[in-house]
């Protein structure tokens, strides 16, 4: 398989290979190119043009880059995705047995992020995913997602109950609810001074199930990725479903000012409206 074999060039070959594809792919995708812009520009209006699409193909790049570092990912030996794996922030977290939820934001390290803590720290611990249209692509997706052997997948349309009952095993969930899922189950919250459909999930989940959680967030560097934990938020969740789901985009939106072009600004976050309100994005 063509991965497998990029799997053992060096990372300045793979990156300089994904620095080409996020080139093309921005002069291409004028569609996903639009969202982009579109995102950036409701999200950072402070911003002028030229910034903006600065920031779009910064982005681009860093998306063809994690493209192509699937490749050693998921193929490479185990001591080179360890040697290119960093490691911030109080991992203690994950002494405690209790209940664990691990909001990992849309960043674009997302899935190195995942392996790092399964396969490099050998954390055993339960991922959400959408079941992909190729189901060739979708069965490699899943093998380099569970190389570990301590992945559990549960599908996204299954449910709350699939969720619960991981945590009630004691495995921790890694959770990526940051995405616009329409109005089920969600609620108009802001998301940079934005009204977003944000699903309510997370403190609901961490109700239900007596459950702490804290943040990962996963951001490409030159050497590698860099895994950062974050602390347990104190007293989440409140009680107060709304002012829950307010907090999680607040944590969110703290990270991605960090490093603006990290974040997945293809993804259509802002796709349903307010009744009344016009299309948000042209396509």
């Amino acid at each position: 398989m063509f991965m497998a074999v990029l799997a053992h060039l060096p990372l300045g070959v793979i990156r300089a290979i994904g620095r080409l594809t996020g080139h093309a792919f921005y002069v291409v995708s004028a569609r996903r190119r639009g969202v982009v812009l579109s995102n950036l520009k409701a999200c950072f209006p402070h911003l002028d043009e030229l910034q903006r699409r600065c920031l779009a193909k910064a982005h681009f790049v860093l998306l063809g880059q994690s493209l192509w570092d699937r490749a050693w990912l998921w193929h490479a030996p185990e001591s080179v995705v360890k040697k290119r794996m960093g490691f911030s922030g109080d991992f203690t977290v994950f002494d405690d047995p209790s209940p664990l939820i691990v909001l990992a934001p849309h960043f674009i390290g997302l899935d190195a992020g995942g392996l790092a803590m399964t396969q490099v720290k050998g954390i055993s611990m339960a991922f959400v995913f959408v079941p992909l249209r190729n189901r060739f692509v979708e069965d490699w997706v899943m093998r380099g997602r569970n190389r570990s052997g301590r992945v559990r997948s549960v599908p996204r349309n299954d449910g709350a109950l699939p969720l619960l009952q991981v945590l009630k095993e004691g495995m921790r969930l890694h959770y990526s609810p940051d995405m616009d899922f329409g109005m089920h189950g969600a609620q108009w919250t802001d998301f940079f001074g934005v009204s977003a459909a944000t699903t309510y999930s997370l403190p609901r989940l961490a109700k239900l199930s007596q459950a702490r959680v804290c943040m990962l967030v996963t951001r490409l560097t030159p050497s590698g990725y860099e895994v950062e934990i974050g602390p347990v938020w104190p007293s989440y969740p409140s009680g107060n479903i709304t002012a829950d789901t307010w907090t999680m985009n607040q944590a969110i939106e703290a990270q991605v000012k960090t490093s603006v072009e990290q974040y997945y600004w293809v993804h259509k976050r802002f796709k349903t409206r307010p009744q009344g309100e016009p299309p948000f994005y042209e396509h």
